[in-house]
């Protein structure tokens, strides 16, 4: 007995460190995308060309899985999942990975992930709007997400206008430190303000992207299918756009090179996987929970950037990084708080079971209901009459006797 109940503790703690795990995982999927994808585009890949390779990939590599394992649940299609979809295609797919390439492009890995971490800022907002997410701020937890929100927010920025001097680390002490100066030249040369606008884009686009991808998930119950359907309207939404912007055949020419990794790696591990399993904790825990790991993705870049590429590793990154380490804690203590509650509410409905009976006097169902469903019973004209156990009535007719 004892053995089951320490079982069934170690299943619950690993099914709470799942959504944690996840998310973590795939902030070091996204981190290598960034620095593999900065390497394409600098060695002359078009980003909308990049954009359709990548979904394309997704799609072949999502696809064998969502029509085989979802074959039996797979939901009927509607015109509002399917308006949905196109919706979800066109924020993630097109307008968020185009101005994203865009704008890493004209910055740089780092520059890039550290604007994208107003991600959290924006969700949350979004959230309060669309009455997804409630904020009292006469309780802790509301205070901890809206502070830590900020916080995430300001380390962000610190890292954008606050450089400091480079740091000397173990790993780059004897080889690239040297180079500063010249990287803060070509820097200097880069159009950062338009780099900066593309990336406040994508970052909206991607924020609405975690709002509507939940609310889609609830109608259409299949998330392989759903992501395969996402990648593959993106595909031909993404090939539209291409047509629209590059007029020559050559920039579809693709090799066994960085291109074709930065398009498999992105369409695989970032798109098909990242979408499937960014779904799963969105319907679990929630948009703002998700989002609020994107800064981690920051701090793994600057590092592997380090490495990789070359990029000097400042002192304003480092405060910037834990500010943003701060601010991560800090929301998803909130949202710690806010599931605790929900399940102390839950604990405390207290099941109510009814008949309901038609106007010829016949029982109809028999259901067990909580208040708040026996109330909108009452007010649909229902006769209901609380049922007692068999035991209970024997009870009550002896003590009458």
């Amino acid at each position: 007995m004892a053995m089951q109940q320490q079982g069934g503790a170690e299943e619950t703690l690993m099914q709470r460190c799942k959504p944690y795990l996840a998310m973590i995982s795939l902030q070091f999927g996204y981190a290598g995308m960034n620095v593999i994808t900065k390497v394409s585009l600098n060695h002359g890949m078009s980003h909308y060309v990049l954009v359709v390779y990548r979904h394309a990939f997704a799609t072949l590599s999502i696809a064998p899985f969502a029509l085989i394992l979802e074959r039996k649940v797979r939901p009927r299609m509607t015109l509002r999942v399917f308006i949905n979809i196109f919706l979800l295609a066109l924020m993630g797919p097109v307008i968020d990975q185009n101005f994203y390439y865009a704008g890493l492009k004209y910055t740089s890995p780092t520059f890039s992930c550290a604007m994208s971490n107003m991600l959290p800022a924006m969700t949350f907002v979004m959230a309060v709007i669309f009455r997804m997410e409630k904020v009292n701020l006469k309780k802790a937890r509301c205070v901890a997400k809206v502070a830590g929100t900020l916080v995430t927010v300001a380390g962000a920025m610190l890292m954008t206008l606050y450089k400091g001097r480079a740091m000397e680390m173990i790993w780059s002490k004897h080889t690239h430190l040297h180079d500063g100066p010249h990287q803060d030249a070509a820097a200097a040369a880069k159009d950062w303000f338009k780099g900066s606008i593309f990336l406040i884009i994508a970052t909206l686009a991607w924020a609405s992207l975690f709002i509507l991808q939940g609310p889609t998930l609830k109608r259409y119950d299949a998330p392989l299918t759903l992501t395969m359907l996402i990648c593959f309207v993106g595909t031909l939404q993404a090939i539209v756009v291409t047509l629209a912007m590059e007029h020559t055949t050559d920039v579809w020419k693709i090799g066994f090179d960085m291109n074709l990794l930065a398009a498999a790696y992105a369409g695989i591990v970032t798109s098909s996987i990242a979408y499937y399993v960014q779904g799963l904790v969105i319907q679990i825990r929630g948009p703002v929970f998700a989002s609020a790991f994107s800064p981690l993705m920051m701090i793994v870049v600057a590092i592997m950037g380090s490495f990789i590429l070359a990029e000097n590793i400042y002192l304003g990154g480092i405060i910037g990084s834990v500010l943003i380490v701060a601010g991560l804690y800090s929301v998803l203590w909130g949202k710690h708080k806010e599931s605790v509650e929900k399940k102390e509410i839950e604990a405390t409905e207290i099941p109510v079971a009814i008949k309901g009976v038609d106007g010829n006097g016949r029982i109809m169902e028999i259901v067990e209901l909580d208040e708040v469903q026996l109330q909108k019973a009452q007010a649909n004209g229902k006769a209901v009459t609380i049922s007692v156990p068999a035991e209970e009535t024997r009870m009550q007719r002896d003590g009458e006797n």
